[in-house]
């Protein structure tokens, strides 16, 4: 059984995986808007990664014998000034994703809970991906510039991402 403290802050970090999910579809949608269906691609498979992200940490709670409860989800950013603007923004979004998950982490080794500590190791792998990701186009973004033929290349890259695959 979860501690309620472990159980509450798995359940802020549900919707907080909830609320990614959304952001990143608010992204999308800003890509739709440019033409830039390669970015926005990847922005909806982003988008289910966070909500298969969200349903991992679900199921975890209630394979532990806890309660799920959901919190509400903001309204997210819909504008940006750039597509550098946005995955800046991705960016920093995965890297408070990262702290919260470590945060979870440390109350479950002052728990000694052993069973979320091993669930955790994935996740933390998976931002270790996720951060590298985000700042790798960023680092493309800024070699391009405002090179439109270069925006477009990146475009046709970002196209080909497939979603993660299940373990």
């Amino acid at each position: 059984m979860l501690s309620e403290s472990i159980q509450q802050a798995i359940n802020k970090q549900i919707t907080y995986e909830f609320s990614a999910s959304h952001a990143y579809m608010a992204m999308a949608a800003y890509f739709e808007s440019l033409s830039l269906t390669g970015f926005a691609h990847w922005f909806r498979v982003q988008s289910e990664e966070e909500r298969e992200h969200a349903l991992r940490f679900f199921d975890y709670v209630n394979d532990r014998g806890g309660r799920v409860t959901l919190g509400a989800i903001d309204e997210p950013q819909n504008e940006f000034a750039s597509p550098l603007d946005a995955f800046e923004h991705a960016l920093a979004h995965e890297q408070r994703v990262t702290a919260a998950i470590h945060a979870i982490y440390t109350l479950a080794a002052q728990e000694n809970d052993y069973a979320t500590m091993s669930m955790l190791k994935w996740f933390i792998d998976e931002q270790v991906e996720e951060e590298k990701s985000a700042q790798e186009i960023i680092q493309h973004l800024k070699l391009i510039g405002d090179d439109g033929a270069g925006l477009l290349m990146l475009d046709r890259q970002l196209a080909a991402r497939e979603g993660e695959e299940e373990e």
